[in-house]
């Protein structure tokens, strides 16, 4: 199997370790704070910028941590969430940091850590991020709103939230199974992990590929962003359709490390019989862009590596740095990128979603996207769940007790799966109120990488030097699978919004706010409607 240069079995053992604990509420309760679980870091904490620029002035909460973290033994360690911010951890100070964009203050990342006790008895626990916010909330006597867990997120397909692993011994999320440990054999949700019926398998394609038309002489072509696994290559997704990430200021944005699974498709568990479970995500979902838009041009950006699990900081960096991309295009043409719609199929679960007390940087990153002019289009999760998940869910959907208002920008799309009838709600799909629409996401083909290894053919038969074999289940040399996911069903939504943009960006137009919301509000009405 193919491996990054240099790696040996350290790194690929360092790299397998799931990222992310389980918050149990019922853990350090306090009063007005109703917590419900998640996946977040217990060595982190993330702090929204107070907005005082002094260059010496001290964070009140950040005071409140440190003295609710050296409560359990425990010490921290303060440093930008931008690594090309500055901050002083000796005096609990922080120098100004970078700003997530116009409006939207920066983060500081609070690490906790445990001191050196060498020869002075027992060591502390090991941190828990969530019981020093919470003692921090008692010793300030408010929610502290500014400060946060830093979560974890994942990507989407059926096979690894939370139905699958991408080894044999554990699993990326931390969340358990919805339903009670079953029997053999597939049922429920847990039926589209079985070949045929939705999980991942080759397949032939044997159409022509989505024809493109030239190049418009006046505008240009719609733009999709997707901050996913990546980008692999293949036929269908040339250099001059997709762009394979991208700077801002001479710094690569996202994700760049040996960590590809566009490009290795077994970096975990090699000998597990499986390619790991996001191999190809990205390559997926753009090819699925490509067929619902062939006229559209792809902006890949990597934030998430093999396992599938990215976190909230990397996420909010990334989504800013491309959303700044457009504001520069929007002041100049000629600088920054072009960007029409922006495809999310990752998410996760806050545990306090209500009330105000969840950090509002997700949702101003977002709104800052459709104050200028991208459509947003997330996916709903593969929970089998009613619970609103982020950033699905961060939007004026009626009953919403997110304390977010209806406005008249660019719109916000959450995005569920349909059976390949199009007549049912696929069952692995989240649903809900916060679900806008549903759209084909339960076995769609789509491009993916030329990876081979995993299992290999069950029967092998040569005859008169031809070689004959069964299926190889995780052979995809031919270049296309069969998925399953709202992870795929999102970016179908995507595409056939720029699809509709296209017209009017080839003529050099540029929607109004007012124009924008209508086409997509027929692009939707065309969806498949699931019989109620």
């Amino acid at each position: 199997m193919e491996q990054p240069p240099g790696w040996t079995w350290q790194d690929r053992a360092e790299g397998s370790i799931p990222r992310g604990s389980a918050l149990d509420p019922s853990v350090d309760p306090v009063d007005g704070v109703r917590a419900y679980p998640t996946a977040y870091l217990p060595d982190r904490l993330l702090l929204i910028e107070s907005g005082d620029r002094r260059r010496r002035a001290v964070d009140p909460d950040l005071t409140y941590i440190a003295e609710a973290a050296e409560s359990f033994g425990w010490q921290i360690e303060v440093g930008p969430a931008d690594a090309t911010a500055q901050a002083d951890a000796a005096s609990r100070t922080a120098r100004p940091v970078r700003e997530l964009g116009p409006g939207v203050p920066g983060l500081l990342r609070v690490r906790l850590s445990t001191p050196d006790v060498a020869g002075r008895g027992e060591s502390p626990a090991p941190p828990d991020a969530w019981r020093v916010l919470q003692r921090a909330r008692r010793i300030s006597r408010s929610s502290m709103p500014r400060a946060g867990l830093e979560h974890v997120l994942s990507v989407d397909p059926v096979g690894l939230n939370p139905f699958t692993r991408t080894n044999p011994f554990t699993r990326t999320n931390p969340f358990t199974r919805t339903n009670p440990v079953r029997g053999a054999g597939p049922i429920g949700s847990d039926d589209y992990l079985e070949p045929g019926r939705g999980a991942r398998q080759p397949v032939a394609w044997i159409g022509a590929a989505p024809i493109r038309s030239t190049a418009p002489k006046r505008g240009r072509r719609p733009v999709v962003a997707v901050l996913d696994t990546g980008c692999g290559e293949h036929p269908w997704l040339p250099g001059d359709i997709v762009t394979r990430g991208a700077e801002l200021d001479g710094a690569p944005i996202g994700l760049t490390g040996d960590d590809d699974p566009e490009r290795f498709p077994d970096l975990y568990g090699q000998l597990d019989g499986e390619i790991d479970a996001v191999a190809g995500h990205g390559t997926f979902i753009a090819g699925l862009i490509r067929q619902t838009a062939p006229d559209a041009d792809i902006l890949a950006i990597r934030v998430a590596g093999s396992l599938g699990v990215v976190d909230e900081s990397v996420f909010l960096r990334a989504l800013a740095d491309v959303i700044e991309l457009k504001r520069r295009n929007v002041r100049d043409p000629k600088a920054g990128r072009p960007i029409d719609v922006i495809s999310l199929s990752l998410g996760y679960y806050h545990e306090t979603p209500v009330d105000g007390q969840f950090s509002l940087t997700l949702y101003s990153l977002l709104r800052t996207a459709r104050e200028l002019g991208i459509v947003v289009v997330c996916s709903a999760g593969n929970d089998a769940i009613d619970r609103p998940s982020f950033p699905a869910s961060l939007w004026a959907w009626e009953g919403a007790d997110n304390g977010i208002l209806p406005d008249d920008l660019a719109p916000l799309v959450s995005v569920g799966a349909l059976n390949p009838s199009g007549r049912s709600v696929a069952l692995f799909s989240n649903v809900g109120p916060w679900v806008r629409v549903y759209a084909p996401g339960a076995l769609v083909v789509s491009t993916t990488p030329p990876f081979t290894g995993g299992a290999q053919a069950g029967t092998r038969s040569d005859f008169d030097e031809l070689p004959r074999e069964t299926v190889d289940p995780d052979d995809y040399r031919g270049g296309f699978s069969v998925w399953s996911g709202t992870s795929f069903a999102a970016p179908f939504v995507a595409g056939r919004i720029a699809a509709a943009l296209g017209p009017e960006l080839a003529k050099g137009g540029s929607p109004t706010r007012k124009s924008l919301r209508r086409t997509v509000d027929e692009v939707l009405a065309g969806l498949p409607n699931p019989v109620r």
